[in-house]
């Protein structure tokens, strides 16, 4: 999601298209470049953190009376949320009070990422109760995901089994919004690395639901195969870092990487393995195919939807199959050189600006329908303050 704010905020301003981002962060600031204006405000203390560098502040609605000023005097024909968090949800309710349409695009399948954490703190559990009570909190909080995006008039999904669900959940229309991915910096060109072993990379987040815990288990049948010169190479922070260093053998650690470093990370790579069943998307599947690596996913989410199987990576249902791809691409260098050439050619074609000028097509077409059955329902007032052509 991040990515993707950033890259929709390049997309305006090089476009000249007003756009007002409202965030939070560590100090309240009001930064303008070009034609987009961010405004950071703090948060609080009074929340809960959802990893190391996310935050949720229960306290985050005392700035409601600041944003909406900011609101009004920007006035958007449009308010665009990403999720439930603090700040989409103060978001939502002023869109609502300001009768302004409202759209709202899922990222993150927090359904999953509520079970895959509450599960983790109840590790001395059956395994028949686990699962009574894994399916009731990711039902329960798929109820709640529901009824939040229900208030949007329009919906934006990344994936077709997305949106499916939210279509199905929520009665109205949704659209997909894909990703891009930057190819001059992701590139094969950066590949600066001369021999040695295979190496195997991971980025991302090392967290419960990422299904990092997996990479052991492929680690563990890679060396009971005979395969001995596979080495992993893991980029990314989280939780489950110090359990992965206690049970990887071969694996090398970088730490969180960015721009040039994490481009030349992914083009050393000879595959790219990512265990996740609930992302989404999958930005980084994309970047690693931009860098020429053919990646390994799961059946589950949104990164199979990314790959060719067979062509420019492989899709796998468990670490037997995940170990058998590795090996395949390890015996076979012919094979692995083709998957690249097609990973990369497959990543030339998914362009931001792109994607940006389908997301304000369905924005312009959607708010002015928006409008229109409000006013003939007679439930809507136009107010001067938010009566402009701006989008936001």
């Amino acid at each position: 999601m991040a990515n993707t704010s950033r890259q929709f905020e390049a997309f305006a301003r090089k476009r000249g298209l007003p756009v007002l981002i409202v965030c939070a962060g560590e100090q309240n600031s009001t930064q303008t470049n070009g034609s987009v204006t961010r405004l950071t405000f703090r948060r609080g203390p009074i929340g809960f953190p959802l990893d190391k560098k996310h935050f949720f502040d229960l306290a985050f609605w005392r700035h409601y009376a600041a944003i909406e000023k900011a609101v009004i005097r920007f006035a958007p024909d449009l308010v665009h949320v990403t999720g439930p968090s603090d700040v989409g949800q103060l978001g939502t309710l002023l869109a609502r009070r300001l009768h302004i349409p409202l759209a709202a695009s899922w990222h993150t399948n927090l359904h999953e990422y509520a079970e895959r954490r509450g599960l983790a703190v109840l590790p001395f559990l059956p395994s028949s109760l686990k699962t009574k009570i894994g399916a009731a909190i990711r039902n329960c909080s798929l109820s709640a995901l529901m009824w939040f995006y229900g208030l949007a008039e329009i919906l934006f999904a990344p994936n077709p089994e997305l949106i499916e669900l939210l279509a199905k959940g929520t009665g109205k229309s949704v659209w997909p919004m894909h990703r891009g991915v930057d190819t001059d910096l992701f590139s094969p060109a950066r590949r600066d690395r001369k021999g040695g072993d295979s190496v195997i990379g991971f980025v991302g987040r090392l967290t419960v639901e990422k299904s990092i815990r997996l990479l052991a288990d492929i680690e563990r049948d890679l060396e009971a195969k005979g395969v001995a010169n596979v080495r992993l190479s893991i980029v990314g922070q989280g939780s489950e870092e110090e359990w992965l260093k206690a049970n990887l053998r071969r694996a090398d650690f970088a730490g969180v990487l960015t721009g040039e470093p994490l481009a030349r990370a992914y083009a050393n790579m000879d595959a790219f393995v990512f265990p996740s069943r609930t992302d989404t998307f999958g930005n980084v599947v994309l970047e690693a195919l931009a860098s020429g690596v053919p990646a390994i996913v799961t059946d589950s989410g949104g990164p199979q939807f990314i790959i060719r199987s067979g062509e420019t990576g492989f899709v796998a249902g468990s670490a037997e199959e995940f170990v058998s791809h590795i090996r395949f691409l390890a015996e076979n260098p012919e094979r692995l050189q083709a998957m690249r050439e097609a990973a990369r050619a497959d990543a030339l074609k998914a362009s931001w600006d792109k994607i940006f000028e389908g997301l304000y097509e369905q924005y312009e077409r959607e708010s002015r329908e928006t409008l229109a059955e409000r006013r003939r329902q007679a439930k809507f007032r136009p107010q001067a303050s938010v009566a402009t052509s701006r989008l936001g």
